[in-house]
């Protein structure tokens, strides 16, 4: 006489998920994007005074609708009163509605938060430090002669002549970058596969020069020189350092950013304004953002103001 089994049920799916709504937030992310949102949600963490993220946003969910958002207009008028950027506010909220958002889809709460963000004049200055500040950074990496030169100056190539975001050059492998094709493969901000981007002369030779000495391993493209991290790929707030000595050196702000913008606004000068082709070179998915880059390179107000002036 054979002996039932008894088996016990595999959990739904959903309710695995309800349960960690936050991974399922993070999952599928680049690790620079989670690496982002886990900064963002630690700030809220820290406010709520919980002991991790998730706790934090488990918290927020348990509560009524009405009190969700009270604490969610309360952390941002706490963050405006402590002097934070709007930009820095509103991409905090932003992290907290879409991982309640995702809550909602797979049913922990029943509704969304609707506190808004602060209202701000984004792209106020979409004109970097100019070609000018790029070159005078660049001709001071080249004057080292070193590795280090070498790898700043191929990451300032790449951040000006291709307009590259910061983590589009540091998430770049020694296998994403094609000598005879003179380019380079990228994962672009919002993209979920690569595409090539090609590469003028000089930020081909600048790179290859940095590969004579970095070694044609495999591995990240771009590698830290420091004793303590060598070899290890290039974080983020390293290359906002080297960007932001740089130009202290010569006198003036820069930011990696800084230098796409300037990319972008030297493509507007350079081709009278023809902002469907740089559309092509800066990858904006919107071209509605380039004709903010287009206007404060032409200053038309200004021009106009200028025709009508008393």
């Amino acid at each position: 006489m054979s002996t039932a089994i008894e088996i016990a049920p595999i959990a739904p799916l959903a309710v695995v998920a309800r349960q960690s709504f936050v991974e399922a937030f993070l999952s599928g992310r680049s690790a620079a994007t989670v690496a982002a949102y886990r900064q963002d949600l630690g700030a809220f963490a820290s406010f709520a005074k919980a002991e991790s993220i998730e706790a934090a946003c488990a918290w927020l969910v348990s509560l009524p609708h009405g009190d969700a958002n009270a604490i969610a207009l309360y952390w941002r008028n706490a963050m405006i009163e402590s002097g934070l950027s709007p930009a820095t506010v509103n991409r905090r909220l932003a992290a907290l509605r879409s991982v309640v958002k995702v809550a909602r889809t797979i049913g922990v709460v029943s509704w969304s938060l609707e506190v808004e963000g602060v209202k701000s004049a984004k792209y106020r200055d979409t004109r970097g430090c100019g070609r000018e500040g790029v070159v005078a950074m660049l001709a001071r990496v080249e004057a080292r002669g070193d590795a280090k030169g070498a790898r700043d100056a191929a990451m300032l190539h790449l951040l000006f002549s291709c307009a590259l975001r910061r983590n589009e050059v540091l998430s770049l492998d020694v296998v994403h970058f094609d000598a005879k094709r003179s380019a380079v493969s990228i994962k672009g901000k919002g993209r979920t596969e690569r595409e090539w981007v090609t590469l003028p002369s000089s930020a081909k030779v600048a790179v290859e020069a940095w590969l004579s000495l970095r070694g044609a391993d495999e591995g990240p493209l771009f590698v830290s020189l420091d004793p303590a991290t060598r070899g290890h790929r290039l974080s983020a707030p390293a290359l906002y350092k080297i960007v932001r000595v740089l130009g202290a050196a010569e006198g003036f702000d820069a930011r990696p950013h800084g230098l796409r913008h300037a990319a972008i606004t030297e493509a507007l000068e350079k081709t009278n304004g023809n902002v469907r082709a740089v559309q092509r070179f800066s990858r904006h998915r919107d071209v509605n953002v380039l004709t903010k880059y287009d206007d404060n390179r032409s200053d038309l107000g200004g021009q106009i103001a200028a025709l009508v002036a008393l």
